[in-house]
């Protein structure tokens, strides 16, 4: 059974589905992993370490040409023309309701594994992607806010004198704004966090950060864990309560997201105004219209004398962990999904399983 590890072509990504180090787990269970001539290059894994975990080193073509692809970004129109008719795709599709690439890797007959509709039950957890992508955003935020930010980020002594930590606050709770509160608090920063689930309180004090209290007349709360999004009245309410709170804030790290939807605003202009200037905001929630309406995607500007972060992929920022995380995800999720035979690996039947079945797009 062949697997296909093609270079990612979208522009300013620097991940690859598979690391040398799970490409030699999955030949030693029998696997021929064929990778792209340079598709690890930009997150450091280079072709002769493939080649010595045991991969085939091959032209894209070939790559394209198996019976299992895996991918981190959504694939382009050229990419689905060159996958095998009836093959097994496993990567994100990056979309919500109807979608013209899935629609093709189904007219060519293939099986498609999203990697977004990852259920989130305890045996998943190995495999969850946003996750583990997540958890690297959220560092790697804190890391650009005090790149961006013109002074100290934690209390400094020295014999010039003393300066005060950064008043440092969170927006979102979720597993992207925990790692961002962690971070920041090894930083030393002065953290603040909010989020509109109540849960999260305890999860903010376990961190070591004050949790920003706000009686919004009911909870965010959704289904599995995730936020749900408020009423037009909770969200007015929110944002009024916010704003003071918001004010003091030296550096604000946003990440308030609702699968499917605009991001919420939290942090508006007459907010960014009344910040002090060179504070800093970064904002996760940019790829969905960011928390802040002045946020621009994938672009660093000062408005206001406030300087705004909206990278919409932080991940890659971090490519050779960011690609670890994520090759182990997928090793682990390949591992429930086939069994031993006398010739090698045999697939099992993915409506057998129940993550599998979940991560399975329908007609």
């Amino acid at each position: 059974m062949k697997i296909g590890v093609p270079r990612e072509i979208r522009a300013g990504e620097a991940r690859v589905a598979m690391t040398p180090e799970m490409v030699q787990k999955l030949v030693g269970k029998g696997f021929e992993v064929l990778v792209e001539e340079g598709a690890g290059a930009r997150a450091h894994y280079h072709d002769e370490v493939y080649r010595q975990a045991g991969a085939g080193v091959v032209a894209r073509a070939a790559a394209f040409d198996v019976d299992i692809l895996v991918k981190v970004r959504r694939p382009e129109a050229d990419e689905v023309a060159a996958m095998r008719d009836g093959g097994l795709y496993i990567g994100l599709l990056e979309s919500c309701g109807e979608d013209e690439v899935l629609a093709a890797m189904r007219a060519k007959g293939m099986r498609v594994l999203v990697l977004e509709r990852m259920p989130r039950i305890s045996r998943a957890q190995s495999m969850d992607v946003l996750s583990s992508q997540s958890n690297i955003a959220g560092y790697r935020a804190v890391l650009e806010a005090a790149a961006h930010y013109g002074r100290f980020v934690p209390m400094m002594m020295t014999s010039a004198g003393s300066a005060k930590p950064a008043r440092l606050v969170v927006l979102g709770v979720g597993v992207a704004g925990l790692q961002a509160i962690a971070t920041a608090r090894r930083l030393g920063a002065d953290v603040h966090a909010y989020d509109v689930r109540p849960e999260t309180k305890e999860q903010i004090r376990s961190l070591g950060a004050k949790p920003i209290e706000l009686d919004l007349g009911e909870s965010g709360s959704g289904e599995g864990g995730y936020a749900k999004e408020l009423s037009e009245e909770a969200k007015a309410r929110q944002q009024a309560a916010l704003a003071d709170e918001l004010a003091k804030a030296h550096i604000i790290i946003s990440t308030a997201l609702i699968p499917c939807r605009p991001a919420p605003t939290l942090i508006t202009e007459a907010v960014v105004e009344r910040l002090r200037a060179g504070s800093v905001i970064v904002d996760l929630a940019a790829v969905n219209g960011g928390n802040c309406p002045l946020t621009e995607p994938d672009q660093v500007v000062e408005r206001h004398g406030v300087i705004l972060v909206g990278h919409t992929n932080l991940p890659s920022r971090v490519p050779s962990d960011a690609s670890a995380f994520y090759a182990r995800n997928l090793f682990n999720l390949l591992d429930i999904m086939v069994e031993r035979g006398e010739a090698g690996p045999v697939l099992k039947d993915l409506m057998a399983d129940e993550i599998t079945r979940t991560m399975l797009a329908e007609r």
